[in-house]
């Protein structure tokens, strides 16, 4: 970690991921958003990063986040969710910050829905954790701090 890097690490949800661990199990698991917390922030620690931990149903409150993580955070690990496919805004948001942003979905999407093929956040991420079950996550800030670090 570089001297005027921050320490923390923003991990920032999407739509319906408050919904993991009930919401089609045999897709994205058992786990639960909370779980998936505690796996970052376990991983976060490992290195001394803090995380902050963020997940809405609502594009604006993710936009607004992303705006306030500029110069407070390393940088961003983000499952979009279904904005993944549809937010210009999110990816503008993204690119208009310059923070190192991690894509991270549960599900390989690319074994999925054609729809769900195309990425409008992969073009402006740092890196792209698909597939890799709520373990992408940790994978993701994993990522994160070794970008950090650079």
């Amino acid at each position: 970690m570089s001297e005027n890097t921050p320490a923390r690490i923003l991990v920032l949800n999407g739509p319906n991921l408050n919904l993991l661990g009930t919401r089609e199990p045999e897709i994205y698991g058992h786990e639960t958003l909370k779980d998936v917390e505690e796996l970052c922030r376990a991983a976060a620690a490992q290195a001394g990063y803090e995380i902050e931990f963020l997940q809405s149903n609502h594009e604006g409150v993710l936009i607004d986040a992303i705006h306030a993580a500029r110069g407070q955070v390393a940088g961003i690990v983000v499952n979009p969710g279904a904005f993944t496919h549809t937010s210009i805004a999110l990816a503008d948001a993204i690119s208009g910050v310059q923070l190192p942003v991690i894509e991270v979905h549960i599900s390989n999407v690319h074994r999925r829905e054609a729809f769900r093929h195309h990425s409008y956040i992969s073009p402006v991420a740092a890196s792209i954790i698909v597939g890799a079950g709520v373990n992408g996550y940790v994978l993701g800030v994993q990522q994160l701090i070794h970008l950090a670090s650079r």
